[in-house]
């Protein structure tokens, strides 16, 4: 994890207060939490997300968008496997921006994505950026080819004559542009694509620490983020990579 700025509020949990500093590019980071006598090893169950305060660590997802908890040992029984492979000559679901749950009627408010203490680290990065932000990006660094596509070319022009598009068009737009890109370009250049898209957008895509879990805002009141599983090289294959899991934390209860 990049160096960040230290936040200049602290964020108290009981007795705890957490040790933040701002993530790069965006975001909060928590690297743990002290007080009276010896924190938790698991501080984000026993402490962040003990029903006293699981409301607490919620309202600043929402407001910021994204928070890292670094160094969480932990074995709860309610993370699962994060599914979908990608292939040298086909993007997975997974490596196109989105909100968790977008088949279903309702949205999780909270996605969180994990990476377990395990014997072969993740080499794979996920990029979490800004919603609508990952719209408007895809639609400003689309190849001329995709751009000028019919059903396109009207939300490029708008775009760029209005600023922004109306509220409910941004999935629809979204959805278009990545159904595009999924018939018009081969893989490699898709991938190298949203890798454009990543920057465009201010996505956050450090690599993963053994023990970090990222809490992702996915849909609330704030600041609404969409993820992404993301090659940051041509993808070759046959290089082992950790595995992550997850789970939707604000509806267990």
């Amino acid at each position: 994890m990049a160096d960040g700025t230290a936040a200049t509020e602290p964020l108290r949990f009981g007795q705890w207060s957490a040790v933040i500093r701002r993530a790069s590019p965006l975001g909060l980071v928590i690297a743990g939490v002290h007080g009276e006598g010896l924190p938790p090893a698991d501080y984000l169950h026993d402490v962040l997300l003990a029903p006293d305060h699981r409301e607490t660590l919620f309202a600043v997802v929402d407001r910021e968008g994204l928070v890292v908890c670094e160094n969480v040992v932990t074995s709860h029984p309610s993370y699962c496997d994060v599914r979908g492979r990608s292939s040298r000559g086909r993007l997975s679901q997974g490596e196109y921006y989105h909100h968790d749950g977008c088949s279903g009627p309702t949205k999780p408010r909270v996605v969180e994505i994990r990476c377990p203490h395990q014997e072969i680290e993740r080499r794979i990065a996920t990029a979490v950026a800004p919603f609508p932000a990952t719209v408007y990006a895809m639609l400003r660094v689309l190849p001329v080819s995709v751009a000028s596509l019919p059903d396109i070319a009207t939300h490029v022009a708008r775009l760029h004559h209005d600023g922004e598009l109306p509220r409910a068009d941004w999935d629809t737009v979204q959805g278009l542009v990545t159904r595009a890109i999924r018939r018009e370009l081969t893989a490699e250049s898709a991938r190298a694509y949203f890798r454009e898209v990543d920057g465009a957008a201010g996505a956050h895509r450090e690599p993963w620490s053994m023990g970090e879990s990222r809490l992702i805002a996915n849909s609330n009141a704030g600041l609404t983020m969409q993820h992404r599983r993301a090659y940051l090289e041509p993808h070759t294959g046959g290089r082992p990579s950790g595995r992550l899991v997850k789970r939707w934390p604000a509806e267990e209860l």
